[in-house]
């Protein structure tokens, strides 16, 4: 193999830099090839690639879940799940950075996606951060950090996107993400504590909730908080796919908007399915672009290629996913999540297969891999959410935001070690 069937991955960079979108500098790169350097495949090719990719079942996973995120903050499920972390840590010092980490957590089971949450929650807890006197530097980084545990915990797009490209359980690596998903939130509620103590952060509430005012709200968000349990009970029994698990979402959040917190109109219906639609597009234009570049890679054997060499430069499997959690956190600074695991799990599921490594383990270490890449300066995509809405400096965030990118490296360091944890409830569930 020459340096000409590189050609492609160097125009992607470059065009990467350059910040074109994602699913453009894909497709340009890959019709490049088929164009110019092998031309023994019709340009239709490339499109034939794109549209094929998009007709399969399981990805209609996605456009469900999407949907139903957007219904939640229509729906009037947001706001409660909003008084529900006030009740219960708004009295500590620091109180409201840590109801911005609660939130992401309890919305984890709900919209699945990092920057959904990032968007949400810059617009719904900043405001009332500021008015506390949080520097807003600080407020943006949390939320842009405490967003990472969004796509972990169960229905995370992420997940849905790794299961289909690596060719394994949905419902696996829905499991699998509670853990770590968890033990994230755990950690940021930590670190927004420490530095809140000594910045002297003051809490939201005058003092602690009555038992009787937690009771109260919980009841009033049970509705929401009973979702990630209804999707985990009926995967576990079977009552549905992971793809009907997504048109229960929808139906179940239209239902509990409309009859129970009745905050969702009709009028907001065309809204709603208009913000589904650009979500899932963007998302579906990146899987179809990401399919027909998938074909160049293919061609040329540069997945087999990458497998032979790392499994013959490396022999110990931990040292393999350190290099790969390295690369990953460097290259996944510079695009969304979503596309660089469209990307670039073909690439890595058969070296780390071949070095005898779980798949689902490996996904969901890849899952928070690029996720915290996301928050990562300089080109992170949550930082430019959350930036963008708050109009903080970038200069301003990077200083905030380190130390919490830093625990979280941290963490993803130790999980490397200790995959019995992030496996338990599959291994328990599958005994």
């Amino acid at each position: 193999m020459d340096i000409v069937s590189f050609i492609p991955i160097i125009i992607l960079f470059i065009l990467f830099f350059l910040r074109i979108p994602v699913a453009y500098s894909l497709l340009i790169a890959t019709v490049v090839y088929f164009i110019f350097i092998n031309n023994t495949m019709p340009v239709q090719f490339t499109i034939q690639s794109v549209v094929s990719s998009q007709e399969s079942f399981t990805y209609l996973a996605i456009p469900f879940f999407a949907c139903a995120g957007v219904i939640f903050n229509y729906a009037g499920i947001t706001e409660k799940l909003l008084r529900l972390a006030d009740m219960l840590l708004g009295h500590v010092k620091g109180g409201m950075g840590q109801v911005n980490v609660l939130l992401s957590a309890m919305m984890g089971g709900l919209s699945g996606s990092a920057n959904a949450d990032t968007a949400m929650t810059a617009k719904t807890v900043i405001p009332e951060m500021t008015k506390l006197g949080y520097d807003k530097g600080f407020s943006t980084a949390v939320t842009a950090a405490s967003a990472v545990i969004t796509p972990i915990i169960p229905p995370g797009i992420i997940l849905i996107l790794y299961a289909i490209v690596a060719n394994v359980s949905i419902a696996d690596m829905f499991f699998a993400g509670y853990l770590p998903g968890l033990l994230i939130a755990v950690v940021l509620l930590i670190t927004v504590s420490i530095i809140s103590r000594k910045r002297g952060y003051v809490p939201s509430r005058d003092s602690r909730a009555s038992l009787k005012e937690i009771f109260v709200q919980i009841i009033e968000s049970i509705w929401a908080l009973f979702l990630p349990l209804g999707i985990l009970m009926g995967l576990r029994l079977g009552w549905f796919t992971p793809t009907e698990a997504g048109a229960m979402c929808v139906l179940y959040a239209a239902l509990i908007g409309f009859f129970v917190y009745r905050q969702l109109k009709l009028k907001d219906i065309p809204v709603i399915i208009f913000e589904s639609a650009i979500a899932t597009a963007g998302i579906m234009f990146i899987i179809g672009a990401a399919n027909a570049f998938g074909d160049y890679l293919t061609w040329e054997r540069i997945p087999v290629l990458l497998t032979d060499f790392l499994t013959n430069s490396i022999s110990n499997p931990y040292v393999l996913l350190i290099v790969i959690t390295v690369l990953l956190l460097l290259i996944g600074c510079f695009f969304e999540g979503g596309a660089a695991m469209i990307l670039l799990a073909p690439l890595l599921v058969p070296v780390v297969d071949a070095m005898g490594i779980d798949l689902v383990f490996f996904g969901i270490l890849m899952s928070i891999n690029l996720t915290i890449a996301g928050i990562t300066p300089p080109f992170g995509t949550m930082m430019f959410v959350a930036t963008s809405i708050t109009g903080v400096k970038i200069e301003d965030y990077t200083r905030n935001v380190l130390p919490f990118v830093g625990v979280l490296l941290l963490l993803l360091f130790v999980l490397i070690f200790i995959p019995d944890f992030v496996m338990f409830i599959p291994n328990l569930l599958s005994s």
